[in-house]
Protein backbone atom coordinates (compact mmCIF):
# COMPACT_ATOMS: atom_id res chain seq x y z
CA UNK A 1 0.00 0.00 0.00
CA UNK A 2 1.38 3.38 -0.53
CA UNK A 3 1.75 5.50 2.48
CA UNK A 4 1.49 9.17 3.66
CA UNK A 5 4.80 10.52 2.70
CA UNK A 6 3.36 12.89 -0.72
CA UNK A 7 0.42 14.22 1.54
CA UNK A 8 2.53 16.04 4.51
CA UNK A 9 0.29 19.31 5.58
CA UNK A 10 1.79 22.77 6.94
CA UNK A 11 1.33 22.97 10.62
CA UNK A 12 0.27 26.41 10.53
CA UNK A 13 3.34 29.11 10.32
CA UNK A 14 5.38 26.51 12.25
CA UNK A 15 7.61 25.49 9.04
CA UNK A 16 6.49 21.91 10.20
CA UNK A 17 5.43 19.55 7.59
CA UNK A 18 3.30 16.47 9.48
CA UNK A 19 1.53 13.88 8.03
CA UNK A 20 -1.80 14.18 7.89
CA UNK A 21 -2.59 11.18 10.15
CA UNK A 22 -0.44 11.11 13.09
CA UNK A 23 0.04 8.34 15.98
CA UNK A 24 -1.41 8.82 19.49
CA UNK A 25 0.33 7.01 22.56
CA UNK A 26 -2.15 7.23 25.26
CA UNK A 27 -2.23 3.10 24.61
CA UNK A 28 1.28 2.83 24.85
CA UNK A 29 1.48 3.79 28.95
CA UNK A 30 -2.01 3.89 30.18
CA UNK A 31 -5.23 1.87 30.59
CA UNK A 32 -6.93 3.52 33.21
CA UNK A 33 -9.38 6.42 33.35
CA UNK A 34 -9.24 5.94 29.66
CA UNK A 35 -13.02 6.34 27.53
CA UNK A 36 -12.39 3.82 24.94
CA UNK A 37 -15.17 1.43 24.14
CA UNK A 38 -12.85 -1.55 25.24
CA UNK A 39 -10.41 -2.46 27.61
CA UNK A 40 -7.12 -3.41 26.64
CA UNK A 41 -3.68 -4.78 27.82
CA UNK A 42 -0.54 -2.46 27.47
CA UNK A 43 1.92 -3.67 24.41
CA UNK A 44 4.84 -5.41 25.20
CA UNK A 45 8.09 -3.64 23.58
CA UNK A 46 8.51 -5.76 21.10
CA UNK A 47 4.96 -4.71 19.91
CA UNK A 48 5.01 -1.37 20.54
CA UNK A 49 8.22 -1.40 18.45
CA UNK A 50 6.46 -2.96 15.84
CA UNK A 51 3.54 -0.59 15.68
CA UNK A 52 6.25 2.46 15.50
CA UNK A 53 8.25 0.94 12.69
CA UNK A 54 4.90 0.02 10.65
CA UNK A 55 3.86 3.72 11.56
CA UNK A 56 6.98 5.17 9.77
CA UNK A 57 6.89 2.92 7.12
CA UNK A 58 3.51 3.94 6.23
CA UNK A 59 4.77 7.69 6.01
CA UNK A 60 3.50 8.60 9.34
CA UNK A 61 6.09 10.94 10.86
CA UNK A 62 3.69 13.00 14.17
CA UNK A 63 3.58 11.13 17.27
CA UNK A 64 1.47 12.48 20.16
CA UNK A 65 2.18 12.15 23.74
CA UNK A 66 1.94 13.13 27.52
CA UNK A 67 2.77 13.01 30.92
CA UNK A 68 -0.86 12.33 31.41
CA UNK A 69 -0.29 8.92 29.30
CA UNK A 70 1.27 7.05 32.14
CA UNK A 71 4.59 5.89 30.81
CA UNK A 72 4.23 6.75 27.29
CA UNK A 73 6.78 9.20 27.38
CA UNK A 74 9.13 6.62 28.66
CA UNK A 75 8.60 4.10 26.72
CA UNK A 76 8.87 6.18 23.48
CA UNK A 77 12.36 7.37 24.63
CA UNK A 78 14.07 3.90 23.88
CA UNK A 79 11.57 2.79 21.22
CA UNK A 80 12.70 6.15 19.09
CA UNK A 81 16.90 5.69 19.76
CA UNK A 82 18.54 6.43 16.64
CA UNK A 83 15.46 7.64 14.61
CA UNK A 84 14.62 10.90 16.44
CA UNK A 85 15.15 12.86 12.81
CA UNK A 86 12.23 10.77 11.32
CA UNK A 87 9.76 12.24 13.67
CA UNK A 88 7.67 15.48 15.12
CA UNK A 89 7.38 14.83 18.33
CA UNK A 90 4.27 16.29 20.14
CA UNK A 91 4.09 16.07 23.80
CA UNK A 92 1.91 18.29 26.45
CA UNK A 93 2.03 20.09 30.31
CA UNK A 94 -0.42 20.74 32.72
CA UNK A 95 -1.99 17.50 33.44
CA UNK A 96 -0.18 15.21 35.73
CA UNK A 97 -1.90 10.88 35.79
CA UNK A 98 -1.05 9.86 39.62
CA UNK A 99 -2.97 6.67 41.40
CA UNK A 100 -5.69 6.60 38.87
CA UNK A 101 -6.72 10.32 38.96
CA UNK A 102 -5.73 13.62 36.99
CA UNK A 103 -4.49 16.40 38.81
CA UNK A 104 -3.47 20.08 37.16
CA UNK A 105 -0.76 22.73 37.51
CA UNK A 106 -0.20 25.40 34.94
CA UNK A 107 2.10 27.34 37.00
CA UNK A 108 4.98 28.27 34.99
CA UNK A 109 7.38 26.57 37.16
CA UNK A 110 5.54 23.15 36.73
CA UNK A 111 5.62 23.89 33.01
CA UNK A 112 9.62 24.15 32.84
CA UNK A 113 9.81 21.18 35.26
CA UNK A 114 7.34 19.26 33.37
CA UNK A 115 9.10 19.92 30.22
CA UNK A 116 12.73 19.25 31.05
CA UNK A 117 11.36 15.95 32.52
CA UNK A 118 10.13 15.12 28.74
CA UNK A 119 13.43 15.23 27.60
CA UNK A 120 14.83 13.09 29.26
CA UNK A 121 12.18 10.44 29.07
CA UNK A 122 12.01 11.37 25.16
CA UNK A 123 15.77 11.15 25.33
CA UNK A 124 16.00 14.49 23.00
CA UNK A 125 17.13 17.71 23.35
CA UNK A 126 14.20 19.65 22.06
CA UNK A 127 10.48 18.87 21.43
CA UNK A 128 8.87 20.09 18.25
CA UNK A 129 5.54 20.59 19.75
CA UNK A 130 4.58 20.91 23.48
CA UNK A 131 0.57 21.57 24.01
CA UNK A 132 -0.80 22.71 27.26
CA UNK A 133 -3.07 20.15 28.76
CA UNK A 134 -6.32 21.92 30.03
CA UNK A 135 -8.69 20.39 32.24
CA UNK A 136 -11.64 22.34 30.42
CA UNK A 137 -11.41 25.64 32.61
CA UNK A 138 -9.11 26.54 29.57
CA UNK A 139 -9.28 30.09 29.69
CA UNK A 140 -7.68 29.99 33.53
CA UNK A 141 -5.67 27.64 32.08
CA UNK A 142 -3.89 30.03 29.76
CA UNK A 143 -3.46 32.56 32.19
CA UNK A 144 -1.91 30.94 35.10
CA UNK A 145 1.88 30.99 33.94
CA UNK A 146 2.22 27.97 31.70
CA UNK A 147 1.94 30.21 28.07
CA UNK A 148 4.72 32.71 29.02
CA UNK A 149 7.03 29.47 30.01
CA UNK A 150 6.33 27.63 26.87
CA UNK A 151 7.15 31.61 24.89
CA UNK A 152 10.43 31.10 26.76
CA UNK A 153 11.46 27.89 26.43
CA UNK A 154 10.86 28.26 22.30
CA UNK A 155 13.21 31.33 22.49
CA UNK A 156 15.42 29.08 24.47
CA UNK A 157 14.84 26.46 21.82
CA UNK A 158 13.90 23.68 24.15
CA UNK A 159 10.12 23.92 21.79
CA UNK A 160 9.77 24.87 18.68
CA UNK A 161 6.27 25.16 18.35
CA UNK A 162 3.57 25.70 21.59
CA UNK A 163 -0.33 26.12 21.76
CA UNK A 164 -3.65 24.35 23.26
CA UNK A 165 -5.25 21.17 23.84
CA UNK A 166 -8.12 22.56 24.67
CA UNK A 167 -11.87 22.03 24.88
CA UNK A 168 -13.83 25.34 24.54
CA UNK A 169 -13.64 27.92 21.64
CA UNK A 170 -12.92 30.47 23.42
CA UNK A 171 -10.15 29.26 24.66
CA UNK A 172 -8.90 27.37 21.01
CA UNK A 173 -9.29 31.28 19.59
CA UNK A 174 -7.55 32.92 22.81
CA UNK A 175 -4.42 30.41 22.52
CA UNK A 176 -4.16 30.82 18.71
CA UNK A 177 -3.82 34.79 19.73
CA UNK A 178 -0.68 33.71 21.66
CA UNK A 179 0.63 30.83 20.03
CA UNK A 180 1.18 28.19 16.81
CA UNK A 181 -1.61 25.92 17.38
CA UNK A 182 -4.52 24.23 18.84
CA UNK A 183 -5.85 20.41 19.23
CA UNK A 184 -9.10 20.56 18.53
CA UNK A 185 -11.73 17.76 19.24
CA UNK A 186 -13.57 17.54 15.89
CA UNK A 187 -15.65 14.72 14.50
CA UNK A 188 -19.01 13.40 12.78
CA UNK A 189 -20.39 13.22 16.74
CA UNK A 190 -19.16 16.95 18.10
CA UNK A 191 -18.62 19.92 15.58
CA UNK A 192 -18.73 22.87 18.41
CA UNK A 193 -15.00 23.51 18.31
CA UNK A 194 -15.36 24.30 14.45
CA UNK A 195 -14.91 28.21 14.70
CA UNK A 196 -11.57 27.45 16.57
CA UNK A 197 -10.71 25.34 12.97
CA UNK A 198 -12.02 28.39 11.09
CA UNK A 199 -9.67 31.05 12.90
CA UNK A 200 -6.84 28.81 12.70
CA UNK A 201 -7.29 29.05 8.44
CA UNK A 202 -7.47 32.87 8.71
CA UNK A 203 -4.71 33.15 10.90
CA UNK A 204 -2.37 30.93 9.45
CA UNK A 205 -2.36 28.83 12.68
CA UNK A 206 -1.71 25.04 13.07
CA UNK A 207 -4.66 22.29 14.01
CA UNK A 208 -4.26 19.07 15.60
CA UNK A 209 -7.40 17.19 15.52
CA UNK A 210 -7.60 14.90 18.62
CA UNK A 211 -10.96 11.92 18.78
CA UNK A 212 -11.96 12.44 15.25
CA UNK A 213 -13.08 9.08 15.58
CA UNK A 214 -14.72 10.01 19.11
CA UNK A 215 -12.01 7.96 20.77
CA UNK A 216 -13.45 4.47 18.35
CA UNK A 217 -16.96 5.02 19.09
CA UNK A 218 -17.31 6.09 15.73
CA UNK A 219 -16.54 2.08 14.61
CA UNK A 220 -19.93 1.31 16.05
CA UNK A 221 -22.18 3.43 13.79
CA UNK A 222 -21.89 1.27 10.97
CA UNK A 223 -21.45 1.92 7.29
CA UNK A 224 -17.62 3.16 7.02
CA UNK A 225 -16.87 5.67 10.33
CA UNK A 226 -13.45 5.63 9.59
CA UNK A 227 -13.22 7.13 6.12
CA UNK A 228 -16.40 9.52 6.50
CA UNK A 229 -15.28 10.60 10.11
CA UNK A 230 -11.49 10.97 8.47
CA UNK A 231 -12.90 12.50 5.39
CA UNK A 232 -14.90 15.24 7.79
CA UNK A 233 -11.98 16.29 9.41
CA UNK A 234 -8.99 16.13 6.74
CA UNK A 235 -11.51 18.60 3.76
CA UNK A 236 -11.37 21.59 6.05
CA UNK A 237 -8.06 23.69 5.15
CA UNK A 238 -6.76 23.98 8.58
CA UNK A 239 -6.95 21.03 9.68
CA UNK A 240 -2.55 19.52 9.73
CA UNK A 241 -3.17 15.97 11.30
CA UNK A 242 -5.98 13.77 12.95
CA UNK A 243 -4.29 12.05 15.87
CA UNK A 244 -5.49 8.30 16.30
CA UNK A 245 -4.68 6.26 19.13
CA UNK A 246 -4.06 2.78 18.48
CA UNK A 247 -1.94 -0.08 19.11
CA UNK A 248 -3.63 -2.22 16.53
CA UNK A 249 -1.88 -2.70 14.04
CA UNK A 250 -4.20 -3.62 11.41
CA UNK A 251 -6.12 -0.58 12.45
CA UNK A 252 -3.13 1.40 11.95
CA UNK A 253 -3.04 0.36 8.24
CA UNK A 254 -6.84 0.94 7.96
CA UNK A 255 -6.99 4.11 8.99
CA UNK A 256 -4.25 5.06 6.59
CA UNK A 257 -5.91 3.61 3.65
CA UNK A 258 -8.94 5.12 4.64
CA UNK A 259 -6.92 8.32 4.46
CA UNK A 260 -5.65 7.82 1.05
CA UNK A 261 -9.51 7.05 -0.02
CA UNK A 262 -9.95 10.47 1.44
CA UNK A 263 -7.20 12.52 -0.40
CA UNK A 264 -8.26 10.75 -3.49
CA UNK A 265 -4.98 8.51 -4.27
Amino acid sequence: MEGLHNHYRSLGSTGMQVSPLGLGTVKLGRNQGVKYPQAFQLPSDQDARELIALARELGINLIDTAPAYGTSESRLGPLLAGQRHHWILCSKVGEEFDDGASRFDFSAAHTRLSVERSLRRLQTDYLDLVLLHSDGNDLAALDQGAFDMLEQLKREGLIRAFGLSGKTVEGGIAALQRSDCAMVTYNLREQAERPVLDFALAHHKGILIKKALASGHLCEDGADPVQEGLRLVLEHPAVASAIVGTINRQHLTNNVAAVLAVLGT
